[in-house]
């Protein structure tokens, strides 16, 4: 049908002279907007009225006439759920004023036909999934007035010819898009913009404001926020009489702040926050008496916090925090009746907090965080509807003030932790019905028991009372909510047992009561907190044994036990086994391999070999003293005294033993290693007579293409070498291994940290050439190596500059997002990779430490997989460095058990790799108040059906058909039952599937 009506407006084109001229007009309009309406989808059939029998359009929905010549002048298709792409049709619409598609699901480029409307004055493309470049055609709008391409996927720079005839341009917005480049120069003839919204872009350079944006005379909003621009900002912006909004944070803009800036007295909004602004603030900005926002944070800005702030008479948000203010909060702060937020935080203001602040009744958040405030706390603070108190890290004295039922109904968030505040908690702060953070920990002195009613709050997810003088014991109740996310009673005066009602605690993600007084044994009901990632219980009384049923907590990440008085053994489950050492010393009852010395399991006294040794010596000694009791000891002595000897023979033989044998392998070591010495000391003699022997040999697979083959002086590499990176096992250089005379051969050279590296040159080499038998496209080639006891590296190829982490995570505002197309060639690459290492050699490779970091990329987004099989370098893996320098990418069987790997550790690792590339986000973030594991996080979405939430938003338009299946990919992989997860192989195969057209998919889920 589509065709039909195309070629048949051809041909009506083609044959225009035929008919009258009017009608043929009127025809123009409908067959236009039926050649359009068959490019879409319009699933709520919401265009049924457009009929292609019409005479005229001027009937059908969202469609608007001249009423003069009966001709098209809007059509308004706002919020329909349309979808498809801008086919041609519309550029017939010769008498078309206002074209206006925003909210929909349009995807593709911008059509060059639609700049073809000569008489458009309101174009509006905002909110939908348009790619690619803007269009240079654009220019040739003259009469354009409303230009809206907002929150789209365009990329690229702008034409510079963009705005060569912009003079009728009153609003222009091309904000969240991933646009790039300098602004082009054309930009200022747009003389007439009374709105320039450029933000949320990858624009970068030093706009031209002294002769361009500042000369804009009707320029009321101007909008560059969240892009890599840089540069000053000179004075002249007084030019602007009519500007009411300047936002240009999150920018890279330096230097001081326009000493006119005060001039624009019709400004209500200014934001000029995270930039790299310096000086003292401009006293001009007193004048500024209609502002009612100014955020100034996260600069450089120094000096004495105004006295004239009280000018500001309608500001409501007022954010001055993290810079370098010092001085004292004036009195006339009470002058700013309109003000709700004030953020003050992370500068060096010193003094007391004005009493006259509780004048500012609207009030409902203040930060006053990281200053030198002193004194106490103004009374009647506690009187306001605040909603945030944040007035941590000062010098702040007194005891906490009674607050008003109004306070304790709106706070939500209250900080008033590293202080010197002293009293009692109030147990009317269990009012506090809405309240989601309490901190009051570090450097208080409350000396105060903790409040029963604290268990009663039903929102609250963070308690932190750390080394606040609380003593007592934990409510019962403490969890009565359910809600409590993090719990930290450390370094207090806490006594009793640890409540059994603590595995009530559902939402628990940290618990750390260390450094108190508790007793008694680990409540078993701990382990039923499947939400616990960290358990800290050091520096107590704690007795009895360690629950078994603890290991079960598969979230569980880390677990402090030290200095306790617990016996037994540890779990063999979850973290357990792969505990550090210092989370369990001080318990001299606990039984593991980890700990190093005896443990005591349940012995109340010591054996004792000679009993009499504790009786009377003098009875002991006496001269013809005997009875029957006496001859029972001295027969059961004697037998003591043959055992004990028996024992002490078999030690001292089996020692002996030992010993013989260990002399005896370094005797047979030290054979070989000197046999291996003389025979290279021959080799090198033999091809360059009348040099020394070499410390070592520099190894290289090529040697035909590679020189030289032989070194004296590995330092003298490393010294002209360029460090590129650093892994879990060593730091990488850039090198040239070129002799004079011959053509430079560049490489990356890792040299490998000594620690438990193998120690003969033999299994060194065996190890290393089976690596280098690995050859791939998507494999990082193993060249050679070198070897001494004292300094190893391995030689490679030298990969593309860059890697996933750079791409995924250190992207320059000027560098555009990865794509859909681009992050899935990536993550096939690197599963072909795998499979190769996994399938195609014998002995398999197992990578071991699959991350984004190991993933080198090319300009093509072709990926390379580097630092595979480096573990089989390794005598005895170092297991805490390695799971630290891993978090989120380790399988479940390597932390839980002695570290044995396999392929499917791998997999494991490929599918959190899978997971970060397509959300952008880490394996594991931390926040203030929790950790998320993306892992974890993606399998709930998927759950709760909302895992297309999670998708990286930068990318642009991808397809659903293949995101989503390539999610469950992932979460297939990383199951935690090894034997669920599919081989390498068998991942490319449903990649490859996945990326077949949807018509020949199967459903492989």
């Amino acid at each position: 049908m589509a065709a039909f009506l195309h070629f048949l407006l051809l041909f009506l084109v083609s044959s225009a002279s035929s008919f009258n001229a009017d009608d043929a007009q009127l025809d123009d309009d409908v067959l236009g907007l039926i050649v359009f309406k068959s490019g879409i989808v319009d699933p709520s059939s919401l265009l049924a009225s457009w009929n292609e029998d019409d005479d005229s359009p001027c009937s059908w929905n969202f469609i608007l006439c001249n009423p003069v010549t009966g001709r098209v002048s809007h059509l308004n298709l706002d919020g329909l759920g349309l979808s498809g792409k801008l086919g041609k049709g519309l550029h017939k619409l010769q008498h078309l004023k206002l074209l206006s598609l925003s909210n929909n699901n349009f995807t593709g480029q911008i059509s060059p036909d639609i700049p073809l409307i000569s008489t458009l004055e309101t174009l509006n493309l905002s909110s939908n999934t348009f790619s690619g470049l803007i269009p240079s055609s654009i220019a040739n709008m003259t009469s354009i007035k409303f230009l809206d391409f907002s929150a789209n996927s365009l990329s690229g720079p702008l034409p510079d010819n963009l705005f060569h005839n912009c003079f009728s341009l009153r609003y222009l917005s091309l904000a969240g898009n991933s646009l790039q480049g300098p602004l082009p120069s054309t930009l200022n003839k747009c003389s007439s913009l009374n709105t320039l919204n450029l933000s949320n872009n990858q624009f970068s350079g030093s706009p031209d404001f002294s002769t361009g944006i500042w000369s804009f005379k009707r320029l009321r909003t101007l909008d560059l926020s969240s892009n890599g621009f840089s540069g000053s900002l000179p004075n002249g912006i007084a030019f602007l009489p009519s500007l009411k909004e300047l936002q240009l944070q999150n920018n890279r803009f330096s230097g001081p702040l326009p000493l006119d800036i005060g001039l624009c007295k019709h400004l209500l909004k200014l934001d000029l926050s995270d930039n790299l602004f310096n000086g003292a603030l401009p006293d001009s900005l007193k004048l500024l008496t209609s502002l009612t926002y100014i955020s100034l944070s996260t600069n450089m800005l120094t000096g004495d916090f105004p006295l004239w702030i009280g000018n500001l008479a309608s500001v409501e948000y007022l954010d001055f925090s993290t810079n370098g203010l010092t001085g004292t909060l004036p009195s006339s702060i009470n002058d700013l009746k309109s003000l709700s937020y004030l953020s003050l935080s992370d500068n060096r203001i010193s003094g007391s907090i004005p009493k006259s602040i509780v004048e500012c009744s609207r009030l409902s958040v203040i930060r006053l965080r990281g200053n030198s405030f002193n004194g106490s706390i103004p009374e009647g603070m506690f009187d306001l509807g605040l909603q945030e108190v944040d007035l941590s890290d000062n010098k702040l004295m007194g005891s906490i003030p009674p607050a008003s039922t109004k306070f304790y109904t709106s706070l939500h968030t209250l900080d008033l932790s590293r202080n010197n505040l002293s009293g009692n908690i109030s147990a009317e702060m269990g009012l506090s019905s809405n309240l989601r953070y309490l901190n009051l920990s570090w450097n208080n002195n409350l000396q105060s028991r903790m409040p029963q009613e604290l268990g009663y709050l039903q929102n609250l997810t963070v308690l932190d009372l750390r080394y606040a003088e609380i003593y007592g014991s934990i409510p019962a109740d403490i969890c009565e909510s359910g809600n409590l996310r993090i719990l930290q009673l450390d370094g207090n005066s806490l006594t009793g047992l640890i409540p059994q009602e603590i595995g009530n605690c559902s939402s628990l993600n940290l618990l750390s009561l260390s450094r108190n007084n508790l007793s008694g044994p680990i409540p078993k009901s701990i382990s039923k907190l499947n939400k616990l990632q960290i358990l800290k219980l050091e520096f107590n009384e704690l007795s009895g044994e360690i629950p078994l049923e603890l290991g079960k907590l598969g979230n569980l990440l880390a677990v402090n036990i030290s200095y306790n008085m617990l016996i037994g053994r540890l779990p063999t489950e979850g973290i357990f086994p792969s505990l550090n050492p210092s989370a369990l010393q001080g318990n001299l009852g606990i039984c593991s391999p980890l700990l190093k010395g005896p443990c005591k399991m349940n012995v109340p006294k010591p054996l004792v070999l000679d009993p009499d040794s504790y009786g009377s010596q003098n009875e002991a000694h006496r001269p013809g003293f005997t009875s029957s009791s006496d001859t029972k000891k001295s027969h059961h002595r004697s037998l003591l005294t043959a055992s004990a000897i028996i024992a002490i023979s078999a030690a001292v033989f089996i020692v002996f033993g030992v010993l013989v044998i260990s002399l005896l392998n370094i005797s047979a070591r030290r054979r070989l290693a000197f046999i291996d010495h003389a025979l290279e000391s021959m080799c090198s003699s033999s091809s360059r007579s009348g040099s020394h022997s070499a410390t070592g040999k520099l190894i290289l697979f090529e040697s035909k293409s590679w020189s030289p083959e032989w070194i004296s002086n590995p330092e003298s590499i490393l010294n002209k070498a360029t460090e590129i990176g650093e892994g879990v096992f060593g730091t990488v250089y850039k090198v040239s291994l070129s002799s004079s005379g011959s053509r430079e051969r560049v490489a990356a050279i890792k040299k490998l940290f000594t620690s438990n590296l193998i120690q003969y040159p033999e299994d060194f080499d065996r190890e290393v050439r089976i690596l280098g038998k690995a050859r791939h496209p998507n494999l990082i080639a193993i060249r050679g190596y070198y070897w001494t006891p004292e300094l190893q590296f391995v030689v490679s190829e030298l990969g593309p500059e860059g890697n996933l982490q750079e791409k995924l995570h250190a992207r320059l505002p000027c560098s555009p997002a990865l794509s859909w197309e681009n992050r899935f060639k990536i993550v096939l690459g690197t599963a072909k990779g795998l499979a190769y290492l996994h399938h195609s050699l014998r002995p398999p490779i197992i990578h071991y430490n699959i991350k984004p970091s190991n993933i080198l990329v090319d300009k093509n987004y072709n990926a390379k997989i580097t630092d595979f099989g480096l573990a089989r370098l390794v005598r005895k893996v170092d297991k805490q460095h390695v799971l630290s320098n891993r978090l989120g990418y380790v399988a479940p069987e390597v932390a839980c058990e002695s570290l044995r790997v396999n392929e499917k550790c791998d997999v494991y690792g490929f599918g959190v790799l899978i997971l970060e590339v397509v959300t952008g986000r880490r394996a594991v973030e931390y926040g203030e108040d929790n950790v998320v594991i993306l892992n974890d996080h993606i399998r709930v979405l998927l759950e709760e059906g909302n895992v297309l939430e999670c998708v990286d938003n930068s990318m642009g338009d991808y397809p659903e058909d293949e995101v989503l299946p390539v999610l469950k990919l992932a979460l297939v992989c990383t199951s935690h039952i090894p034997s669920s997860r599919p081989s390498m192989a068998e991942v490319v195969q449903i990649m490859q599937v996945i990326k077949t057209p949807l018509t020949h998919r199967i459903d492989i889920f």
